[in-house]
């Protein structure tokens, strides 16, 4: 957890030129940084490390840098083997998850003496813990005689990453903007589903390092849009609703709910009997569909199991799933396609999405609560059994697949899988039987192995290989490693 020695000291480290960025990611130098102290300062004897990891390297001209982890104080070093006097090592420090780092800091460049073959630098900090900045090293280096630079993948020490779960979402927060109180690289709705991730991790990790984001994401957007996280998209209103909701759950502060009441409300205020009912999609009303109306479910009936004497809320969410039911979304196959076409009023036969197969499972879980009745419970159970079937959705040995992931998956579909992975564990753990730990463990064991860099950044193909990394693909990893299987 960040904590210890919080002082930031105003010294700057001398510029001795700049590195060139690595070829893997996208990268902006940024001006130099200041010198931080956490429990250590910066600049600290390696020999004083009680331990030392190497997870990364690079070569080079038959020259190897290794970047070093002291865990236990989560800082790092970097090293060079295999050289000639001159040669030089440094490291590069990142605040966003290796997207840009500190232009011509080079923070502890050193170049191997006369007489030796290797040579190492100081110790530096990963993060920054008195501005809650989550941070990442990676080591450089280059001959003597020659211009050439080489870099290892950037990667971090197990402080705040001490399992995979955990590990996963430091790696979110690395994406996390203290000054918009979103998450870069990825889009408001799905900040609303980042967010959630994280809360669900505090829950089930205990890891409370990053709960600042809750109060903070909260209170810069607070007046954003038309207020209150609502806008003129519905369903982007329910994600917020139902990230307010768990963030009431674990901090038990009002507003919170307050705010998914008004959500909730939002969304009320557009449902309306144009195909006998439903909520509209957005305020332009050209379109009645799965994900929208399957939020305003599931937030109704939380709302109500919050709310004591409530009959408003569960009202509207037993008549919102009993307009669900009978819309025809879901399939002959148990399969919940996109929406309805408004000219026939019945299924339009579109994609059936994943996150469209999850949030109804965790509606009918709300709802069960609610009324205490099971038969909601063994619905949900009939659309798991068929989402974790579907060969459609899956890979030939069972690994969940977008349907978009031939092809363009844009900036909305890798949030899904992560959401359906988050409302499958709702059921899973709901039941007694826990059928679907296998299933998840599965999952996450394959993403672990096949999609994830040195520094625990997952992609959109749980099988592998990693494409890229964002806000969106490591949100909906996360949701999945929560699962406590």
């Amino acid at each position: 957890m960040f904590g210890g020695i919080v002082s930031s000291l105003s010294l700057l480290i001398t510029p001795l030129g700049a590195p060139a960025p690595a070829p893997a990611t996208p990268e902006v130098p940024l001006a130099p940084q200041a010198t931080i102290c956490n429990k250590y300062c910066d600049a600290r004897d390696p020999a004083l490390s009680p331990g030392d990891r190497s997870p990364v390297s690079a070569t080079l001209f038959g020259r190897t840098f290794r970047l070093h982890f002291d865990d236990a104080d989560a800082m790092g070093w970097g090293s060079i083997e295999g050289g000639s006097p001159g040669d030089e090592v440094w490291l590069d420090r990142s605040m966003d998850g290796g997207r840009s780092w500190a232009d011509g800091s080079k923070l502890g460049a050193t170049t191997i003496p006369a007489g030796q073959t290797g040579w190492r630098t100081q110790m530096y900090n990963v993060d920054d813990w008195a501005n809650e900045g989550v941070g990442a090293l990676r080591v450089c280096g280059k001959a003597g005689d020659r211009p050439d630079i080489t870099c290892s993948p950037w990667a971090r020490t197990t402080w705040n990453a001490w399992d995979r779960r955990t590990a996963a979402a430091t790696a979110l927060m690395q994406d996390y903007n203290r000054s918009t109180g979103l998450w870069r690289t990825t889009g408001w709705w799905n900040s609303a589903n980042a967010l959630n991730a994280v809360i669900d991790n505090i829950r089930v990790s205990g890891m409370n390092s990053y709960k600042y984001a809750i109060g903070r994401t909260y209170d810069l957007n607070l007046n954003a849009a038309q207020g209150q996280f609502r806008n003129d998209y519905i369903d982007d209103t329910g994600w917020w609703g139902l990230t307010w909701i768990a963030a009431y759950d674990l901090t038990g502060e009002a507003r919170y709910l307050q705010t998914a009441r008004a959500d909730a409300d939002h969304m009320a205020a557009h449902w309306d009997n144009v195909c006998g009912g439903g909520v509209w999609w957005s305020q332009a009303k050209t379109y009645k569909n799965a994900i929208t109306n399957a939020l305003y479910i599931q937030l109704s009936a939380a709302l109500h199991n919050r709310i004591a004497g409530d009959t408003t809320y569960l009202q509207r969410a037993q008549s919102g799933w009993t307009w669900f039911q009978q819309s025809g979304m879901i399939n002959s196959s148990n399969l919940v396609n996109d929406g309805i076409s408004l000219s026939t009023c019945k299924n339009n036969g579109d994609t059936t999405w994943t996150y469209n197969q999850g949030v109804p499972i965790a509606a009918l879980v709300e709802l069960s609560k609610a009324t205490n009745n099971s038969a909601y419970l063994t619905t949900a159970r009939q659309l798991a059994n068929a989402s974790t079937t579907a060969a459609g959705l899956h890979t030939s040995d069972g690994i969940l697949r977008e349907p978009c992931e031939g092809g363009d998956c844009g900036g909305d579909g890798p949030s899904f899988k992560g959401i359906y992975a988050r409302a499958l564990t709702y059921l899973n753990t709901t039941l007694s039987d826990h059928p679907y730990s296998t299933y998840l463990r599965r999952q996450a064991d394959r993403a672990y192995a096949a999609d994830r860099t040195p520094m625990d950044q997952y992609g959109l193909r749980w099988y592998g290989p990693l494409d890229k990394v964002d806000g969106a693909r490591q949100q909906s990893a996360l949701d999945l490693l929560n699962a406590p299987v």
